[in-house]
């Protein structure tokens, strides 16, 4: 039985100390036969990024061809080894960590970062580059970051060897100074004659001798225009077809890590994971969508740990990333764009591969950010029509919870948390909805300033019913579930974590503006006749205990319920 490898992203460490590793070598093989040695790979926070480069350093590093067998014999390029394995000196840059505070600060902390990770290159290579304290001494008194490469690259093409470039969180840095606002700072930096720039030109230099390979990962694109003049190498293979499922885990993956890891209650699991977690496409022409590597091991292992599902269903290093979603909403127009996104659950949308600070809250730059973020992925492509998605439910109920705090924040809502939670516990446990929909109506609806009553239509109230009741783990909302009598507008099913729930509720939602209420007597009849097909659906047939209520909410607060 293999150990879950929770947070783990060292190769060496994984398969030495029995922990499940995901076989991803194939890729190694095709990322060597595509028709650039420099390649740019982005994909979201936490999505195997890290434990894939270290795989490359491990498979390239000349010092590991005699541990080769031992790291790689039972995966796929152990078993069909490429002619450049163990041939390269390994440079593994990290860009994550640095100070941003200001441009002198950021330097400095950029040049120790790179001078660490070649003092880590000269302790690795002792054996086969000599003088090494010699030159480590030479680089500890350089101040300026393209000569410190240069020394090194110097150094290597001395001992007639070629060096593996891997950098790893490329724009981490980048991503701070804008989430900061400092437009000027990031300038500075990336334009002409700013050192980063500075640095990448010289590693094109670098290029024409030892550096035969590069590989750069991160979260974004947004340096890649900016550095274009300099660094115009490099592929990008983001969205390459051949690799859509390179890093996170597809179905019959996940199914394997259940089996590695001695959890027998598959199909119910795999049902749970897939809608939790599942859902990314990054190519759209890709016919498998692979689920978010990081959030299955952690689920798995809190399952694992306790014998039951998690409290909480996100990891929280994944939700603090996404957290970032504020700063993108700074302005009004992508504000708008991104509640549309929310009722909709998508957007008809190109998706932008490289852009620069300049333009990156323009509208289609905006969505390719979230896109890039893992908030949306390509649900369909036909027609000539690319259809951008929510992912999965747990991307949802960040939306959800995204929208229910700007509410709050922006027309000062208050109230007890204890008062939603017992009007949610009164919908589960006693069948009763009424006070959920006063606490709606009253707290919320009619506290709302008149630019938001502008926007009411029945999807604007249904995200803010759903921003409510995640507040609670008793229900998981669904939006528009099919049924043989159409679409539900709500269905509250009971919440894996909450078993015991007693109701679950088929909900019918309708907005009528003051001015239609003459149409009401209508517009009610209409959604019991709605409903009483809902019900009829074979799918809850049999279902016990499933309560209905018809919800018709009047001009800006005002409603009526009609239970059954």
């Amino acid at each position: 039985m293999k150990k879950i490898p929770y947070g783990m992203s060292n190769f060496r460490a994984m398969r030495e100390e029995g922990y499940l590793y995901v076989d991803k070598t194939m890729y190694i093989e095709k990322i060597e036969n595509l028709n650039s040695k420099y390649l740019f790979f982005i994909r979201p926070r936490r999505f195997g990024k890290s434990l894939f480069l270290s795989t490359l350093e491990n498979y390239y590093d000349i010092n590991n061809e005699k541990d080769f067998e031992k790291l790689f014999s039972d995966l796929y390029i152990g078993k069909n080894p490429t002619k450049l394995k163990n041939s390269y000196i390994i440079l593994k840059l990290n860009f994550s960590g640095l100070n941003t505070e200001n441009k002198d600060q950021l330097k400095e902390s950029f040049l120790l970062s790179v001078k660490n990770s070649i003092n880590a290159l000269l302790d690795r290579y002792e054996g086969i580059i000599e003088n090494t304290e010699e030159i480590r001494k030479k680089i500890d008194q350089i101040t300026d970051i393209n000569a410190v490469i240069m020394t090194i690259i110097n150094e290597v093409k001395k001992v007639g060897k070629k060096v593996y470039l891997i950098i790893d969180e490329y724009d981490h840095f980048a991503n701070d100074i804008i989430a900061m606002g400092e437009s000027e700072f990031y300038r500075e930096i990336v334009r002409a004659s700013g050192f980063v720039r500075d640095f990448y030109e010289t590693l094109k230099i670098g290029t024409e001798s030892v550096i035969d390979r590069i590989f750069i990962t991160g979260i974004s694109p947004i340096m890649l225009d900016d550095l274009t003049s300099g660094f115009n190498i490099a592929l990008n293979v983001t969205m390459d077809l051949s690799l859509n499922e390179m890093l996170g885990f597809t179905e019959e993956e996940v199914v394997k890590i259940l089996e590695e890891v001695g959890i027998e209650e598959k199909e119910n699991l795999i049902n749970n994971l897939r809608e939790l977690y599942d859902g990314y496409k990054f190519n759209k022409n890709a016919r498998t969508s692979v689920y978010n590597p990081d959030m299955v091991l952690y689920f798995l292992a809190q399952y694992k740990n306790t014998g039951g599902y998690p409290e909480y269903l996100i990891d929280d290093n994944v939700k603090t990333d996404y957290g970032r979603l504020n700063r993108l909403t700074m302005n009004e127009e992508n504000k708008a764009l991104l509640e549309r996104i929310i009722k909709e659950e998508g957007i008809v949308a190109e998706i932008v591969t490289k852009f620069s600070f300049d333009r990156m809250y323009d509208e289609e730059y905006f969505i390719s950010l979230l896109f890039y973020m893992g908030l949306l992925t390509i649900k369909d492509y036909r027609y000539n029509i690319l259809e951008l998605g929510i992912p999965n439910y747990v991307i949802k109920t960040m939306y959800w919870e995204y929208f229910g705090r700007k509410l709050k924040e922006e027309n000062n809502i208050k109230y007890e948390m204890l008062e939603i939670a017992k009007a949610i516990w009164e919908m589960a446990f006693e069948g009763k909805i009424k006070n959920f929909i006063k606490f709606i109506s009253e707290k919320v609806l009619k506290v709302l300033s008149n630019r938001d009553t502008i926007k009411f239509d029945e999807k604007y109230i249904k995200i803010i019913l759903f921003s409510y009741l995640t507040m609670s783990n008793i229900y998981k909302p669904i939006s528009e579930k099919e049924t043989e009598g159409g679409y539900i507008d709500i269905y509250l099913e009971k919440d894996i974590r909450m078993p015991d729930v007693k109701y679950e509720w088929l909900i019918e939602l309708k907005y009528v503006k003051k001015s239609d209420e003459k149409y009401i007597e209508e517009i009610i009849e209409k959604g019991k006749e709605q409903l009483k097909r809902y019900r009829e659906s074979m799918q809850f047939k049999d279902k016990q205990n499933l309560k209905k209520a018809l919800v018709v909410f009047i001009g800006k607060g005002d409603y009526k319920i009609f239970e059954e």
